[in-house]
């Protein structure tokens, strides 16, 4: 299923920048919405954009070897700094020259800081100015994680890309405590640019913080641009805040960052958001529910998700999807997965395939949408599959501020009403 280059006749772009170690070239951009098409040129690979990137916390896709990633054509994946650090830690990743060699992976890697996993997983003691505070999982002892502690970890990993040290707070916290957070991440930010050894080889980018608040938002924002990154990253959202509030947060930091440099929004990973955020300007996406879902027994549809292990696939001979040509849904059909799905590591590989099979052909669909300048036609015919008569508001409200009006018939007669619901697990036929 690799692809060829889907760029190669676009040879001029709309708008360029160039960084020692990346280089962003917008090809295409949608004449309604904030969408574009883009070439990522990193050290290990050249990306598409708009593109999602599976997450492989310890190196690894659970259940997924990387040529299989090559043959799904994932661009970039994932590691988790934290883990990584722990185990297998940055002496033997620097003796085996990196993690792209240690893991035999020869395209784009990305890496986070390390600090969401110790804010959301361990049991944290403090955040002070001078890091991460927290009590060790494997042997309890207290442990400090610094700005400069990070960039060094991710300096021997190796990655493309790599993330700042920042203040993480939960989307829903109020108050004083975000503006802190947001001012400093800044701080900390400045402090990982100076212990960065690596920008020849290595792209630093830091991330937009401040909550929900629209201020706090703008003033990071800005501040970012300030420091002339090669890319920059939204952070701090989906952790179950309101779909209302995160459109907003995304919408106004796409407004705010570089035009020709590439915008990550971190932690992003269903369809629906997919579509609704690259329309608001975004280009990067990671999560790790394709994958985390596929273990459940759940696999990615256009209309939502099926789970397998329901007794009404017990006789059912059709592949999970007709459409998809990932080796899962030639091979195999609901029926047999049925049969030992969340019981047997064999079928949760087989769904895991698929899941990844399947964001990367959304994301393929929205790229080529975006080139052949038909996006809010895409969005459209894909609300009307995933969602039906009904959409929910926030999605409404989030393309009508783009120019793409669902409760307007299209030229087909489609046209979607409102429900108050963030979420609709079926379409509404």
């Amino acid at each position: 299923m690799t692809k060829t280059d889907e760029f190669a006749h676009l040879n001029t772009p709309l708008e360029s920048s160039v960084s020692p170690a990346l280089k962003f070239e917008v090809l295409a951009k949608c004449s309604t919405t904030k969408a574009r098409a883009s070439r990522m040129h990193l050290p290990h690979y050249t990306a598409h954009t708009p593109m999602f990137m599976p997450v492989g916390t310890m190196g690894t896709i659970k259940g997924i070897t990387p040529r299989q990633l090559e043959t799904l054509d994932c661009h970039v994946i994932l590691g988790n700094t934290y883990h990584l650090g722990s185990q297998p830690g940055p002496e033997l990743l620097e003796k085996a020259g990196g993690l792209h060699k240690f893991m035999a992976w020869d395209r784009g890697l990305l890496t986070d800081s390390g600090g969401f996993q110790m804010v959301s997983l361990l049991k944290l003691a403090n955040i002070t100015e001078d890091g991460v505070e927290f009590e060790n999982p494997h042997n309890g002892k207290m442990m400090m994680l610094t700005p400069e502690m990070s960039i060094g970890l991710q300096n021997s990993i190796g990655a493309d890309i790599m993330m700042q040290l920042d203040d993480v707070v939960s989307s829903l916290t109020t108050g004083p405590r975000v503006e802190e957070a947001m001012w400093r991440s800044l701080r900390w930010l400045d402090r990982g640019i100076k212990a960065h050894k690596r920008p020849s080889e290595q792209n630093l980018f830091p991330i937009v913080q401040g909550g929900l608040d629209e201020r706090l938002r703008t003033i990071s924002a800005k501040e970012l641009t300030k420091r002339e990154s090669p890319g920059y990253a939204i952070g701090g959202l989906s952790g179950g805040e309101a779909k209302g509030s995160f459109w907003r947060m995304v919408s106004l930091s796409t407004d705010i960052l570089p035009t020709n440099k590439p915008r990550y929004c971190m932690g992003v990973g269903y369809a629906e958001d997919l579509v609704v955020c690259s329309a608001l300007g975004v280009d990067m996406y990671d999560c790790v529910f394709p994958t985390r879902t596929a273990r459940f027994g759940n696999a990615l549809v256009r209309t939502g998700s099926l789970a397998l292990r329901q007794g009404k696939y017990r006789d059912d001979f059709t592949p999970i999807d007709s459409e998809c040509d990932c080796s899962t849904c030639q091979q195999f059909t609901r029926a047999y997965l049925y049969t030992s799905v969340t019981k047997e590591t064999t079928n949760c590989h087989l769904i895991t395939v698929h899941n990844i099979a399947f964001q990367m052909r959304l994301m393929r669909d929205i790229r080529t949408a975006i080139v052949e300048d038909r996006y809010p036609q895409f969005i459209r015919s894909f609300m009307k599959t995933r969602f039906g008569k009904t959409v929910p508001q926030w999605i409404i409200d989030a393309l009508k501020s783009v120019g793409v009006d669902l409760t307007v018939p299209d030229e087909t007669g489609y046209a979607a009403s409102a429900i108050e619901s963030d979420f609709q697990k079926e379409p509404n036929v």
